[in-house]
């Protein structure tokens, strides 16, 4: 998603998993703002904004109230059109909910 040629993000919100040197020096190349937590076993503690790392947490439920949709969850979608077509529909009725419940 990072090497989309669209636009370059501004900062990349990532889990424990991401923080690698070799992934930081890599945005640190492209000047996108690392927003990773290090490890608990590194030596050096590393900094990260904990108020931008916290809306990693709406990313994370988008993902999984797209992923109540069986279509989406199990990529039953042979073509990537007809999988974004499914993303799009679910984003919407998903939308649509939170909309008419306000």
């Amino acid at each position: 998603m990072i090497d989309q040629p669209e636009r370059a993000p501004d900062a990349l919100l990532a889990d424990k998993g991401y923080d690698a040197d070799a992934i930081r020096a890599d945005l640190a190349e492209r000047d996108i703002k690392t927003v990773i937590p290090g490890r608990s076993n590194q030596r050096m503690t590393i900094q990260h904004d904990r108020a931008l790392y916290k809306q990693r947490n709406r990313i994370e439920r988008m993902f999984g109230h797209l992923k109540i949709n069986r279509a989406i969850a199990t990529r039953y979608d042979q073509l990537a059109e007809t999988f974004l077509g499914m993303v799009h529909i679910a984003s919407t009725r998903y939308w649509l909910k939170f909309v008419h419940a306000v």
